[in-house]
């Protein structure tokens, strides 16, 4: 049986108030508090940042994606470079994913937002050649190859990149399918987890963990099963994935069919799912931490994440900010929050200087990472309610 001798995860407060709670996860390169956010660093960068930059806006634990890594530049190298941490320069703990949700989700760069449930749309993933109990078969992005991924391999790939924290493999259904069919996702995904653990059994050498993940789509009976599985099987962690409905209501019904059967010991992450408006409704229901590429994304086109504003965001490209002298938030206590006035950062927006998009990355950190330490005084203090008005004022 498993044990995790280097990791645990502690709950050393819970919230009167709802399923809110703060819990303490060690790893082998630290140990984080949560609720917390996992910034993305695909392939095994941050887009704009220095892991020196995300340890000044106060960055506890970052990612970086199997998919985009086993194609370039190949899980051996990482490996031979020393693992990620080495190879990156980054010196806390880490999270990989098992490349799935980029398999069934990106061969196309189409299917993304449908397994989220923002588009009902059918779509065609016209690099994912195949699908099988064994695993399945797709074409590279980088040179159209042609590349099997299975249970065993995902696994063997996460182990050679040495991130802390990694996930199971599993089939993300996007939200057009039916109930049967995702029904026999779910089990095969199943199937995979356990073919996942033997793997990662067979080479454990106490210096990674893995997660198991809640499949099932929109249907509650489904949830139910799924997390009844990953509770019974000795992962380390939870995570929630796959499709989240087609609105923020049944998102919130999905996960609380899923929070509902999770095993209420281990660590829960929730798989691409990070806005503001998201933590608060989703630590709520008790889930420690999230990954999102919003952060970075939104620097890339001009927006910063901000504190108290109608919507979470302003977008330093519109014209009212042309002359506009005041910093983007002295709260956030770091110089890229704090020493540029927004008119210098529309200007150079405007000028397409790769300075603001750094800027804008660092501050939408900084607001993030600020945002979760909020969150867990709150939950400390029992104000949840009072701070989630201060975020987001109606």
């Amino acid at each position: 049986m498993l044990s995790y001798p280097n990791f645990s995860f502690d709950i050393t407060h819970r919230d009167e108030k709802s399923g809110a709670r703060i819990g303490m996860l060690k790893t082998p390169h630290g140990t984080i508090e949560t609720p917390n956010y996992i910034f993305c660093g695909t392939k095994a960068s941050i887009k704009n940042l220095s892991p020196a930059q995300m340890h000044e806006a106060k960055t506890d634990i970052i990612l970086a994606n199997t998919y985009h890594l086993m194609l370039q530049p190949g899980a051996e190298l990482v490996e031979k470079m020393g693992g990620l941490h080495k190879f990156m320069g980054w010196d806390g703990p880490m999270l990989t994913d098992s490349g799935g949700f980029q398999v069934f989700s990106l061969g196309e760069g189409t299917m993304a937002n449908e397994i989220k449930g923002k588009n009902a749309g059918k779509h065609e993933n016209k690099n994912l050649m195949e699908i099988t109990e064994e695993g399945c078969v797709f074409r590279s992005y980088v040179d159209g190859s042609k590349i099997k991924l299975t249970p065993e391999s995902s696994t063997d790939i996460q182990r050679k990149l040495g991130a802390d924290l990694f996930m199971q493999f599993d089939e993300c259904t996007p939200y057009h399918v039916d109930k049967d069919y995702t029904a026999r996702s779910m089990e095969m995904s199943m199937r995979w987890g356990d073919r996942c653990l033997s793997e990662f059994e067979r080479h454990d050498d106490g210096s990674q963990a893995i997660y198991g993940i809640i499949q099932g789509g929109v249907y509650e009976d489904l949830r139910m099963t799924s997390a009844q599985y990953t509770a019974d099987r000795p992962f380390f962690g939870t995570a929630v994935g796959g499709c989240l409905g087609g609105s923020d209501e049944e998102m919130r019904d999905i996960v609380g069919f899923s929070m509902a059967h999770a095993h209420p010991d281990r660590p829960v992450h929730f798989l691409g799912i990070g806005q503001v408006k998201d933590i608060f409704t989703f630590v709520r229901m008790g889930i420690d931490t999230f990954d999102c590429v919003i952060p970075t994304r939104l620097a890339r086109h001009g927006t910063a994440i901000v504190k108290g504003v109608p919507g979470e965001t302003i977008n330093l490209k519109n014209a009212q900010y042309r002359e506009d002298e005041t910093p983007l938030d002295e709260g956030n206590g770091i110089t890229a929050s704090t020493s540029f006035s927004k008119a210098y950062i529309h200007h150079l927006l405007k000028a397409k200087e790769l300075l603001a998009y750094q800027i804008l990355a660092q501050h939408n950190v900084a607001t993030i990472n600020r945002l979760m330490r909020e969150v867990r005084g709150a939950i400390k203090d029992g104000t949840l309610d009072a701070l989630e008005k201060e975020w987001l004022p109606s």
